[in-house]
């Protein structure tokens, strides 16, 4: 049976592992918008995903943050799958913080990039997966954090290949763009 954890235990490991309230803060903050995004776009979305496995995702994707101690962020992922696992949450919650970089990243990215990842494929693979992924692109925790339009997104990733911004709108077709407007206001983060 598959154990999705509840929005108490979520900001509980959340604050367990936070090395600061600031820390906690920004990134809790972040998995929260995260989360308000995905869920506009479930709303919508035409494919019957699981929407309780989807907040759970939102709000743990970017958990390994918390590890990070100066080691380069695109390892943030693997740290918190290994956290998740630690906490003994099953792979498919784990998965969402290692498979939600960017567009996903593959064995030949991190051998081309020489990224200090373990090899392997770091995709999405299941619907929940990708809307968490996709949801992610649309807000940064940068200082000030912002939310991204679809075409700042695009532009970002197009510095890693064609291939990027094609897999970027593929998703953009699967689920739609959100209305980032509301959450601009209320958050009071800017849409670049």
């Amino acid at each position: 049976m598959r154990v999705i954890p509840t929005d108490p235990e979520i900001r509980a490991l959340h604050r367990a592992h936070a090395p600061s309230p600031e820390s906690f803060e920004v990134v809790f903050t972040h998995c929260e918008i995260v989360w308000a995004i995905a869920e506009q776009l479930l709303a919508r979305c035409p494919e019957e995903l699981d929407a309780d496995l989807v907040r759970a995702g939102c709000l743990l994707h970017d958990i390994g943050v918390y590890r990070l101690h100066g080691a380069p962020y695109v390892r943030h992922g693997v740290l918190g799958h290994e956290l998740l696992a630690e906490a003994g949450l099953p792979e498919p919650i784990r998965r969402f913080a290692s498979c939600h970089t960017g567009v996903g990243l593959r064995r030949a990215d991190i051998v081309a990039q020489d990224l200090p990842i373990p090899l392997g494929d770091y995709v999405a693979e299941t619907g929940e997966e990708a809307l968490v992924m996709y949801a992610d692109k649309f807000h940064t925790k940068s200082d000030p954090p912002r939310f991204l339009s679809a075409a700042t997104f695009a532009a970002r990733i197009a510095r890693f290949g064609a291939d990027k911004v094609d897999l970027f709108d593929a998703m953009r077709l699967r689920f739609g763009e959100p209305d980032l407007t509301p959450l601009s206001d209320r958050y009071g983060h800017p849409v670049v």
